[in-house]
């Protein structure tokens, strides 16, 4: 009888540890603006998306990914306008969800031919910030864009996503984020292909992540 009690209390009480529940973590990340610090921050390449998207042949709109972006920001909280962002895109890892069409973006010319659209090894696209014009949370950004061996002016309006420290287990460093959106038109970078059937219009969605590196 007694050993058949503790058996019954030993399982009661590790049913009660199991559903126990567990308190919530709160995020280290905060859309508290106070928390920017000033310095150079380091592109976050895993948490950084370049993502495109452009009308196709009137039925839907169509998206792909750029990632494993690198580059750095230099930031001043006190002096926002004198920020500076500089990023390198490797259009040679473009994403989409068709593997023909990803294919197609990296496909050589034929015959010696222009390639439809990056070709086999494209060159790193960048973008280069010329000025910030910050209102509170929110900054317009002109740059030039070097895409498919193109240079041309680009304007991003970016918003604030969030500042903080990541866990001291996952190293404590100073972490920002933001979003921005911006339009280019494909034909001015010579990616023509398509046109009008495929629009030229292309629609930029950035999430950028940057960790900081000194300052």
């Amino acid at each position: 009888m007694r050993i058949a009690l503790v058996a019954a209390l030993a399982v009661v009480s590790t049913v009660t540890v199991a559903q126990a529940p567990v308190a919530p973590v709160a995020p280290p990340g905060s859309r508290n603006p106070a928390l920017v610090s000033g310095g150079t921050y380091s592109v976050d390449s895993g948490h950084t998306l370049v993502v495109w998207t452009l009308d196709h042949m009137g039925f839907s709109p169509y998206t792909g990914i750029f990632g494993e972006v690198t580059g750095s920001l230099t930031l001043d909280p006190r002096r926002p306008n004198r920020a500076k962002v500089d990023v390198t895109i490797p259009v040679s890892k473009v994403i989409t969800a068709s593997a023909g069409l990803t294919e197609h973006l990296l496909r050589p010319g034929k015959s010696g031919a222009r390639p439809d659209f990056f070709g086999a090894n494209p060159g790193e696209a960048r973008f280069e910030s010329t000025a910030v014009v910050a209102s509170g949370q929110k900054a317009r950004i002109r740059g030039r864009l070097t895409l498919n061996g193109v240079t041309r002016p680009v304007m991003l309006d970016a918003t604030f996503y969030g500042a903080g420290k990541m866990p001291a287990a996952m190293g404590g460093q100073e972490n920002i984020g933001f979003r921005a959106t911006g339009t280019i038109m494909r034909s001015h970078f010579g990616l023509t292909t398509g046109i009008p059937m495929v629009g030229d219009q292309v629609k930029l969605d950035i999430s950028a992540a940057f960790k900081k590196t000194n300052g």
